[in-house]
């Protein structure tokens, strides 16, 4: 017999089995002896109180032996099988890829930037030197932004596909088993690319084809129909179907489809700044504590605020975390957040940023809110002063309209310079974050403080351009065999979303023949 229940339990008890049994079995009115085993659906920290405990939710064998379920999936030879054409090799493109060999199909990824191993060297050189090679970099590479943006796996996208089937396949290429338990699940960038290379050798293994330093140059199309793609402006490359899946930050491309008028359209984002706290703040105030418990994760927050017509919310945090520079292009500033496994760096970052809308830029070229991100991201490097360095301001003294005389210590390796960050940012994104600010310090004690420092700019939240596809077939509507997918078409938001979105693009493939 198997039942369901809820457990809560105290940190320091999380790993005691003897005790999550007792629990078990007085929730349940049963002898201890009768549970012969158990499994933890799902796991979250509540503290909504001031004693902060884990809900666990728990299958129960009683008078029964536990059968632990193994998640395998058969990924059959498809050497010689229809090809599909993938662009980009993040998280779509490579679920896209896994998902196209369950179904009979041969994948073949274009990537336009490195594997992981010859990546790193190019991240070096942004972190140390403030050099950025547009073709690898943070965005550009083997398992795209998702490899080096920590791995958060956390999404609402219930209704979009199986979300445990992507959580089963990490761990079934090296991540830890519980991320499929977690509410909030995270890899840690660490850990991510070995992982990558896993699902890629999977890929190559099935007779899959992965190709580096190959960057999409032309889509070859005849009589509304795909035919094929460009490499590099010389191979050609043929297929009767494209999966596009190629993140929010290649400009290239959508300005590849606009001069081929291939209908495009411009997309409300948003933008703002990364904002970093001393991650002791942010655990005290959501732990109601002086010093965390060594039980206990660094503490995780979620904000969001209304201010006048606009939304203000914090967006990818990143406890124990460090600001990373993710510029694809020369002359421009772009900042992100990750952590590692263990989030043991002394410090909480997080997106702070604000709704643009389709009427904050007038026009009707669908580049135009591309190009307005782009203007403030060049804004932003000219105020560093170069080298990748970034212009910041520390909290209060931004909300007050006021130069900092210094900055605090801070996670952001090429550096940063103390800057009035109203000259950076459009008049409506400044006005609503120094609404804002204040009012998340009255949700978190000790939030509002010149302690913390924002970061300039954050501005992929989310592509600027939206790629549209028909609800069903999931195709282009003018380019039959054209699959715009996951961020850079508009339809995801994160690595799990965007994963889902890959499997969706690859089944209507499957459909479509």
């Amino acid at each position: 017999m198997q039942k369901d229940i809820e457990i809560t339990l105290l940190p320091h008890q999380v790993e005691q089995t003897e005790v999550i049994k007792q629990k078990l079995a007085e929730g349940l009115k049963l002898s201890e002896s009768r549970i012969k085993g158990y499994e933890i659906l799902k796991r979250s920290i509540d503290a909504r109180s001031r004693k902060v405990i884990f809900r666990l939710q728990v299958k129960v064998f009683v008078d029964e032996e536990a059968i632990s379920e193994v998640y395998t999936i058969n990924y059959p030879n498809i050497s010689e099988a229809k090809p599909v054409i993938i662009i980009g090799a993040g998280p779509a493109g490579l679920f896209a890829a896994l998902q196209c060999i369950e179904n009979g199909l041969k994948p073949i990824i274009i990537e336009r930037g490195k594997d992981v191993k010859q990546r790193r060297r190019d991240l070096a050189a942004i972190n140390k030197q403030g050099l950025v090679n547009t073709e690898s970099n943070y965005c550009y590479g083997e398992g795209g932004a998702g490899t080096y943006s920590d791995g958060k796996l956390y999404t609402r996208s219930n209704k979009r596909g199986d979300i445990n089937k992507v959580l089963q396949v990490f761990v079934n290429h090296g991540a830890e088993p519980d991320i499929a338990i977690d509410a909030r699940p995270h890899i840690g960038t660490n850990k991510l690319p070995h992982i990558i290379t896993s699902i890629k050798d999977t890929i190559l293994n099935a007779g899959g084809e992965v190709m580096f330093d190959s960057r999409m140059t032309d889509i070859l199309i005849e009589f509304g129909k795909v035919k094929g793609i460009e490499i590099n402006f010389e191979e050609k490359l043929l297929a009767d179907d494209i999966i596009l899946a190629t993140g929010h930050s290649a400009r290239d491309v959508y300005e590849l489809l606009n001069s081929k008028n291939i209908l495009i359209e411009a997309k409300p984002f948003a933008l703002g700044v990364r904002i970093e706290h001393p991650q002791e703040i942010i655990d005290s105030a959501q732990y109601h504590c002086d010093i965390r418990s060594e039980f206990l994760p660094p503490a995780y927050y979620s904000l969001v605020e209304q201010v006048g017509a606009r939304g203000v919310f914090s967006f990818c945090m990143c406890p124990g975390g460090i600001i990373a520079p993710c510029s694809t292009g020369e002359n421009e500033i772009v900042v992100n957040g990750w952590s590692p496994s263990k989030r043991n760096n002394p410090y909480a970052n997080s997106g702070t940023v604000v709704q643009v809308t389709l009427n904050d830029v007038q026009g009707y070229d669908p580049l135009r809110m591309l190009n307005f991100q782009s203007e403030i991201e060049k804004a932003a490097f000219e105020a560093g002063g170069g080298n990748l360095v970034a212009p910041a301001q520390r909290m209060v003294d931004f909300v007050n309209n006021k130069l900092s005389l210094d900055l605090p210590k801070n996670s952001y390796l090429p550096g940063t310079k103390s800057s009035m960050l109203d000259n950076i940012l459009p008049e409506f994104v400044s006005d609503s974050l120094r609404a804002a600010l204040p009012l998340f310090g009255k949700k978190i004690r000790g939030y509002y403080t010149n302690e913390a420092i924002l970061v300039g700019v954050e501005s992929r939240t989310s592509s600027p351009v939206r790629i549209p596809r028909d609800k069903e077939t999931y195709q282009h509507p003018q380019v039959k065999g054209l699959y715009p997918c996951a961020e850079g078409a508009g339809y995801a938001g994160g690595i799990v979303s965007a994963a889902i979105d890959g499997i969706n693009c690859a089944n209507a493939i499957l459909n479509a023949s």
